[in-house]
């Protein structure tokens, strides 16, 4: 079935064909890549500081307890940052979603990856024999990774560590866990904050060139939140609309793409040709739909329609009547909601998660790096 964009698209109404919906002008924006760039460049990377809002705190004070003290267990390694492990960590568990973290760094209940049996079962197809009786894995019939990190219990062997002072290494502890990962990417004394040698570690730790990719846009998102100081202050349904936005961060910007459930492949075209039919994210305008989904509220599709929900901010107040969780527009014509081309999920600090155009993924970016700034609506 064949559908329009003006439909589906960020844009209800394109008064200017030559325009892309949910596209800032290409001098607009800083991606993560350079972000990542300059704050190597300028002695920043090491990034000792900083925090992200979708990382659990007890799991970052893991990664950065681990960045400082990689030096004493691996002396020639350099570059290792709290974002290098949290790229790992984002993919291998979601920073240990949905388990309790104590404060001693003690993960319950267990993550366990699934028994490599050869069954195809989460895409294993190789035969991994026992190696700890079930000590860490839970099972003395075949391996199985363990822990945030997802460490096999041979590999574990060789490089846990005790990071929590109790005198065991536990890749079931937070701490334990952070530190044996960076022992592992650092290997015999990579320098990560040299890129191939970063993409190397990575590989090594999962031999796919996807699971690179995706790790790295991690970190590159990680240090640049880290160097620009995000936070959030949110709480109640606003702070649930946050972090439903934030848990999308890496998904690529599809046309036309997203909805109430999640991701979806999106349409074709933009003005400019680009096609969302073959990639699997989020438009602007389909991330806010998912995010509001989350809390009950069902917003059109369309980022124009979706400025005539709630209270509208006018841009006339300026930025700083925003609030953590209020949309934020932008427009070809100042004062004419008809106009509006793109909208974002406003986290505070002149900052918003941003599907921002083909070609990018989900992130986080200065508000003022859409142009026209539209005001916002305010729907909770």
């Amino acid at each position: 079935m064949n559908r329009r964009a003006g439909k589906w698209g960020c844009a209800g109404v394109l008064l200017f064909l030559t325009a892309v919906c949910c596209a800032a002008p290409l001098s607009g924006t800083v991606g993560a890549m350079t972000a990542l760039t300059a704050a190597q460049d300028d002695g920043a990377g090491d990034v000792p500081g900083g925090s992200s809002a979708d990382i659990p705190p007890r799991m970052l004070a893991a990664y950065k307890k681990a960045a400082q003290l990689i030096g004493k267990q691996s002396p020639k390694c350099r570059g290792m940052r709290w974002p290098v492990l949290a790229g790992i960590a984002k993919i291998e568990s979601q920073h240990a979603t949905g388990r309790t973290v104590s404060a001693q760094g003690d993960i319950r209940p267990r993550i366990y990856g699934v028994l490599l049996n050869g069954s195809g079962a989460g895409g294993n197809t190789t035969v991994f024999p026992d190696t700890d009786n079930g000590r860490w894995d839970g099972t003395a019939s075949g391996e199985r990774a363990v822990g945030p990190f997802q460490f096999l219990p041979s590999t574990w062997e060789s490089n846990g560590r005790d990071a929590s002072g109790d005198k065991s290494a536990d890749p079931h502890n937070a701490d334990d866990a952070a530190l044996g990962a960076a022992v592992y990417l650092c290997g015999r004394g990579r320098n990560l904050s040299d890129r191939d040698q970063l993409k190397n570690a990575i590989y090594q730790y999962n031999r796919s060139t996807t699971y690179v990719t995706e790790v790295t846009g991690w970190i590159d998102q990680y240090t640049a939140d880290a160097k620009n100081g995000t936070s959030v202050q949110a709480t109640g349904k606003a702070r649930t609309v946050i972090d439903a936005a934030l848990a999308q961060r890496g998904h690529p910007y599809s046309w036309g793409g997203g909805n109430a459930d999640g991701p979806s492949r999106g349409i074709c075209c933009t003005p400019s040709g680009k096609s969302g039919t073959h990639i699997t994210g989020f438009d602007c305008s389909g991330l806010t739909t998912y995010a509001y989904a989350r809390v009950g509220i069902r917003l059109p599709r369309t980022a124009d329609r979706q400025a005539g929900v709630g209270k509208r901010i006018p841009a006339s107040d300026g930025m700083s009547a925003l609030r953590p969780g209020d949309l934020v527009f932008f427009g070809y014509l100042p004062g004419n909601d008809h106009s509006i081309y793109h909208v974002g999920i406003y986290l505070g600090d002149g900052k918003m998660i941003n599907a921002a155009r083909p070609g990018t993924r989900i992130r986080i970016d200065p508000v003022n790096a859409m142009s026209g700034y539209a005001g916002g609506a305010r729907l909770l």
